[in-house]
């Protein structure tokens, strides 16, 4: 991951020393930032390619740093948070969160779901596939990694992508809760769906004219989901 600039914002130091050897070591750029407000100034100044970011911070909640860095960027975000409560990790992923992960932590599990963070982010459609797919009320362009709806742009998140992006390319069959879970998230992700509810039910909201009745990203009960064009 040579290159990979990651922004670390935590207000605990200890934290910020342990991720910083333990990042930099692997050959990651590190930047640091004790709150909110210093977090969306820092990651407008470097650009980073992923955030870790904890949700209790001195000045504003970590829900209003995701908001404020959604609202111009697409990078991968990842929550770690002393908060255990399904709750509070819907409510982080809902405000455009990728990952959640609960202190104390393990490094090893971190960097992995950092990882895989970053490989979201950067995935490539394969060669040879329907590259344009079209529905009544969107396009999916999968060599581009562009949604547009009416003419314009969708902004998704790697995540939101991710998803979608593996249900177009299965148009027309059931892709399973799991299957989701470990290609999109790892296979450490097979029993979360609980992020699949939240993700299914943004991209809904961002692409389907109707998203309380979808016609096109459809729910299979208990099983999975499916995409109709």
């Amino acid at each position: 991951m040579t290159g990979v600039k990651v922004l670390v914002v935590d207000d605990e130091p200890q934290i910020v020393r342990t991720l910083r050897i333990n990042l930099a070591a692997r050959g990651y750029d590190v930047a640091t930032a004790g709150d909110g407000g210093d977090a969306l100034r820092v990651a407008a100044a470097v650009r980073p390619d992923v955030v870790v970011l904890d949700l209790g911070l001195p000045d504003m909640d970590g829900a209003t740093v995701i908001e404020g860095l959604r609202g111009w960027t697409a990078v991968p975000i990842i929550v770690l948070s002393a908060r255990t409560d399904s709750a509070d990790k819907v409510s982080a992923l809902d405000a455009g969160a990728d990952d959640y992960v609960t202190k104390p932590f393990g490094m090893d599990e971190l960097l992995a779901r950092l990882r895989a963070a970053v490989r979201r982010a950067s995935t490539s459609v394969p060669s040879g596939e329907e590259a344009v797919v079209e529905t009544e009320a969107f396009t999916v362009d999968l060599a581009a990694k562009k949604v547009l709806r009416d003419g314009a742009e969708v902004h998704l998140t790697p995540t939101e992508w991710g998803v979608l992006e593996l249900l177009v390319r299965n148009k027309g069959k059931l892709v399973g809760q799991k299957q989701l879970l470990q290609e999109v998230w790892g296979p450490a992700y097979a029993s979360e769906t609980h992020y699949l509810r939240v993700y299914l039910a943004q991209l809904r909201r961002k692409l389907e004219p109707q998203p309380s009745r979808p016609r096109h990203l459809l729910t299979e009960a208990g099983m999975g989901y499916r995409f109709e064009a």
